[in-house]
């Protein structure tokens, strides 16, 4: 299958001052990874695994120290206004990710009106075809994101991410602020977007029940590096290392 992303050696470092002393935290290490077009693919791993970190170097809001992500062949430095056009973000809590003070048709706007020249009629459709796929009503275009439901909040945050029609959309932990049976529902949202809209999903989590449902395939983070790396149906048969087996045990089955 063709690659849409690959990052080669990729190192981020944090600086920290604990007690007037300076140290430096890999947070990734020499990770190397590819995402083929059109697949599902999860990175998983406990909290301060490097799993977030990464997730941002992609989208540019933190800068590695060393090493590349290429996007479609080409150093995504060296891409510039179709970048955000093309690789989207739906972060954990859509009570943080959304601004309190805007409507909702204003939040979904907002990416048009910095990233396009549409009409105002282009930008209604996309608006009124994005709400459809998430299965939201158009009467939700006048309301704030606190008259929502959580699952709902995430509907909306997964349209504002589609919005600009990415091919690649970053799920950090979409689910893991959700009731059981509301991450059930935005699990298999995920999966149905997929298929309508061609796209390519990384989906980052801790719970390799909800991976086990949705991935095509898995990579296992640990301290910043990247430890293993398979499909998924492989990767629950037969995986190779003490921490995989740990993070597939450790969660309770979730029925979708």
């Amino acid at each position: 299958m063709e690659i849409l992303l690959d990052i080669k050696d990729l190192s981020i470092e944090y600086s920290s001052i604990k007690e007037g002393d300076k140290s430096v935290v890999k947070a990734v290490n020499n990770v190397s990874m590819r995402i083929q077009r059109g697949e599902i693919y999860a990175l998983a791993g406990e909290s301060g695994c490097g799993k977030s970190t990464l997730a941002k170097a992609i989208t540019k809001l933190v800068s590695p120290k060393s090493g590349e992500i290429l996007y479609d062949g080409v150093n995504i430095y060296d891409i510039k206004k179709e970048y955000p056009k093309n690789v989207q973000m739906v972060f954990q809590n859509p009570y943080s990710s959304l601004n309190p003070k805007m409507k909702i048709k204003n939040i979904l706007i907002e990416p048009l009106d910095i990233n396009t020249r549409l009409a105002r009629s282009e930008k209604e459709t996309l608006i009124e075809e994005v709400l459809s796929d998430v299965g939201l009503p158009l009467s939700s275009l006048d309301l704030y994101p606190h008259e929502f439901s959580g699952g709902q909040r995430q509907r909306i945050a997964i349209a504002r991410a589609l919005i600009l029609n990415p091919k690649l959309l970053i799920a950090d932990e979409p689910v893991s602020a959700l009731d059981a049976s509301i991450q059930a529902q935005i699990i298999n949202l995920l999966k149905d977007l997929r298929l309508k809209r061609d796209l390519t999903i990384l989906f980052i989590s801790h719970d390799m029940n909800v991976i086990k449902y949705l991935a095509d395939r898995v990579g296992i983070m640990y301290f910043g590096s990247l430890v293993e790396e398979n499909y998924t149906g492989t990767i629950f048969r037969y995986p190779k290392e003490e921490y995989t087996k740990k993070l597939i045990n450790a969660v309770p089955v979730l029925k979708c």
